[in-house]
């Protein structure tokens, strides 16, 4: 038989294992919070430390160049010999040709692959295609600038004698091939998040299968599809390997796309690479032009949050 008292001295010892128990817990819920928002907090700090770095090294750049004749300038000749000139136009032009065409290469055709994965694929051609399609987007860009140094221009060269062997076609049709991947995942998850009801209702009332996913699906995710193609547009605006290998290193102010040209990217690359002096406008150059693709990448994203709340749809 069981001693009371040793009953209640056991009841007692559970009673204050309990209590510590519960102290512990409490703290390790009072510290757990905190971890989580210096960890959080790390990646705010690190953002605004390098826009911080783009500022003012920036500013001191345009103590040295005028603002008005960097951004409305259509000659950059940072390495002349006579005159150094800091027009940012025939850089943007760059990239925006590149742009362009990887934009018109990617959304037919990433959106097409998402429309099949999402309207017509069985699941096991959804499991095989999906995860094969999203391999482009692991595959280093260095690998797609040989690439389009190597075979997509001299493949363009029989179609086009006239190509320079760097050009804004080339890379810019490679670049759009990179962003596939990206249009057709985002695209497909946004296009299979609509009710599979509203596809039932379109093909009760008559309605093909392409025609349900033209008129009612595509309709309800536009906002996904939307948001995709500019976060991929923003991807193209900032590749930087693939236009400094195929896309050449001569900024033009033109709308020609078969001769060399130069992008913001692969101008920091060149005078990265280079022998800029520490303290000269060359040197200060690359922050003004990596504070231009700043802003660039920056518009895209708030466009791209603009557009997916405009068009979102409830469901």
């Amino acid at each position: 038989m069981v001693n009371p008292t040793t009953r209640e001295r056991a009841s007692v010892q559970e009673l204050i294992a309990k209590a510590g128990n519960n102290k512990r817990k409490k703290v390790i819920e009072k510290i757990i919070p905190v971890i989580l928002f210096l960890i959080a907090g790390v990646s705010v700090l690190t953002t605004i430390g390098i826009v911080a770095t783009l500022i003012f090294e920036t500013v001191t750049f345009f103590r040295q160049v005028p603002l008005l004749s960097f951004i409305f300038g259509t000659e950059w000749l940072p390495f002349s010999n006579k005159e150094a000139k800091f027009g940012i136009l025939p850089l943007i032009v760059g990239t925006l040709k590149i742009t362009l065409i990887a934009v018109i290469v990617a959304v037919p055709i990433g959106l097409a692959a998402a429309i099949y994965l999402s309207e017509y694929a069985s699941d096991t051609a959804r499991r095989v295609i999906k995860p094969v399609l999203e391999v482009l987007a692991g595959v280093p860009t260095i690998v797609y600038g040989f690439f389009a140094l190597t075979f997509v221009t001299p493949v363009l060269q029989t179609v086009i004698p006239d190509l320079k062997i760097f050009n804004a076609l080339s890379p810019g049709i490679v670049v759009g091939f990179m962003i596939i991947p990206m249009i057709a995942s985002l695209s497909e998850d946004a296009m299979s998040a609509v009710p599979n009801a509203m596809r039932e209702g379109a093909l009760a009332m008559g309605a093909t299968k392409f025609e349900v996913a033209l008129k009612v699906v595509l309709p309800a995710a536009l906002s996904g599809i939307l948001a995709s193609v500019v976060l991929a547009t923003s991807r193209a605006i900032g590749e930087t390997m693939i236009v400094s290998l195929a896309g050449g290193s001569t900024p033009r102010f033109d709308a020609n796309f078969t001769d060399s040209i130069q992008t913001m990217t692969a101008y920091i690359v060149q005078v990265s690479t280079g022998d800029a002096g520490y303290g000269t406008p060359i040197y200060y150059s690359i922050y003004a032009v990596g504070f231009t693709l700043f802003l660039f990448t920056l518009l895209m994203n708030f466009l791209a949050s603009r557009i997916t709340k405009r068009f979102r749809e409830a469901y």
